[in-house]
């Protein structure tokens, strides 16, 4: 066959650049590992105020009662405990008390107990 073109593969240059995808697709997932992990919060919870006034003012239940408040707000990621009818948010070395409203705008009143808490 005159002026026919070889089209066979070289076994070494496949294998090496099967090395070469495999290395790259490890890096990529590392890369997406790490940023993953500096994304979320080490701690695991919520620090923000403006966050947990959001989330108290822009949610209406009326029949809520304070352990259904701490639920809600440990799903959203806050240290919260129910606590003699009212919720205990620790946040940012500061201590809230979190009082159901019933029919009141937002989910409960908020209220500072402490400045700072000892673990």
């Amino acid at each position: 066959m005159r002026g026919a073109i070889n089209l066979t593969w070289d076994k070494d240059l496949g294998t090496i650049m099967a090395m070469k995808s495999a290395g790259a697709i490890c890096l990529m997932a590392a890369i997406v590992c790490a940023a993953a992990a500096i994304a979320i919060p080490a701690s695991g919870e919520s620090n923000d105020y403006d966050a947990l006034m959001k989330l108290i003012m822009d949610n209406e239940d009326s029949h809520m009662d304070a352990l259904d408040l701490a639920f809600f707000l440990a799903t959203h990621n806050f240290d919260a405990t129910p606590e003699d009818g009212h919720v205990i948010v620790k946040l940012k070395g500061i201590i809230y008390s979190l009082t159901p409203n019933g029919e009141e705008p937002g989910l409960a009143d908020v209220t500072t107990q402490s400045n700072t808490w000892r673990e």
